[in-house]
């Protein structure tokens, strides 16, 4: 079996073996594969695996013998799924690897934005404490979250996991999602008592034409002034323009990302330059025993393909 990895890089930058998923065959690895090069690496291939390439009609019809193909991710919305069935290509996705890692990175967003703590260290740093005229530690508010309310719009693992954390911080738990689970912490309430209600609303939904920008100019108005946004979700779900003019006129007090539109993030985005904005290169799922899972769980969705089994198989959907 030929087997082509193409962005080895975006999941395992040297710290992790490959030995699970080259035990099925030949392996070719490529480190970064640009849009143009797609083509020619999988034309003999017979099962790929991939984290971000984007992958259709036109990729498939140069690979006659590819019948697997694997995402290291959750998400699967890069690949065109008609296409792959048209070309009888099984996908296969990796759901639930990452759900406490990308969990503890949105408390670390929110904890950032409350406390400040690498604020404070660079300007304490700098010279500046509590003997020195202008203090760094009145240089913008701190904010205790105990009593705070803590909303989660999609209530999946990583939703109710966020959501369970929070509350041993103190906070009152609230949520929205079309459905309703026994795991999740909190109350249920509407979308719309959501947006009004939270102190923090934290998004764990996926991107879906429901979705898609929900976070938008008429949605943030709804939102407390004081409300911080947290997304580790996905970038499409938040409109930048209208969330970068939300935070630099006070529609709302800050926001924390994991994830923006169009990644990687580009140059001109203006989440770069607006007021109280905290951006990570979507990182939440990067702690090396995670990417190890992550590898292992891929593998063995090429051991369930070759079995004719069809647990994390995406293309059967719709």
């Amino acid at each position: 079996m030929n087997i082509v990895i193409l962005d080895a890089y975006s999941v395992n930058p040297g710290d992790i073996d490959w030995a699970p998923i080259r035990a099925f065959g030949t392996l070719t690895i490529y480190d970064h594969t640009a849009p143009e090069q797609i083509g020619e690496r999988i034309c003999n291939a017979d099962a790929v695996f991939t984290n971000r390439a984007r992958l259709g009609e036109i990729e498939f019809s140069q690979a006659p013998n590819l019948r697997f193909l694997c995402l290291f991710a959750t998400g699967y919305d890069k690949i065109d799924l008609a296409a792959a069935r048209r070309h009888n290509i099984a996908v296969y996705n990796v759901p639930g690897y990452s759900t406490d890692a990308v969990a503890q990175h949105t408390i670390a967003l929110l904890l950032e934005l409350t406390n400040r703590t690498k604020t404070l260290d660079t300007e304490l740093r700098k010279g500046r404490w509590t003997q020195h005229a202008g203090d760094c530690v009145w240089d913008a508010p701190m904010i205790a979250l105990t009593g705070k309310t803590f909303g989660v719009l999609g209530t999946g693992a990583i939703g109710c996991q966020s959501a369970r954390i929070a509350q041993a911080l103190g906070m009152r738990i609230i949520g929205y999602s079309r459905n309703m689970r026994t795991a999740f912490c909190g109350a249920y309430v509407s979308r719309e008592e959501l947006f009004c209600q939270s102190d923090v609303l934290s998004l764990h939904c996926a991107a879906t034409d429901e979705t898609r920008q929900i976070i938008n100019r008429e949605t943030l108005k709804t939102m407390k002034p004081g409300a911080i946004l947290i997304n580790t979700a996905r970038g499409a779900l938040v409109d930048s323009q209208a969330l970068t003019d939300a935070l630099n006129n006070g529609v709302i007090y800050a926001a924390g990302l994991d994830v923006v539109d169009r990644e990687p993030i580009l140059p001109d985005n203006p989440l770069l330059t607006a007021k109280n904005c905290l951006i990570t290169p979507h990182a939440a799922w990067l702690p090396k025993d995670v990417r190890e899972r992550l590898v292992n769980l891929a593998a063995e969705n090429l051991y369930e393909f070759l079995h004719n089994g069809t647990r994390n198989r995406v293309d059967l959907e719709g």
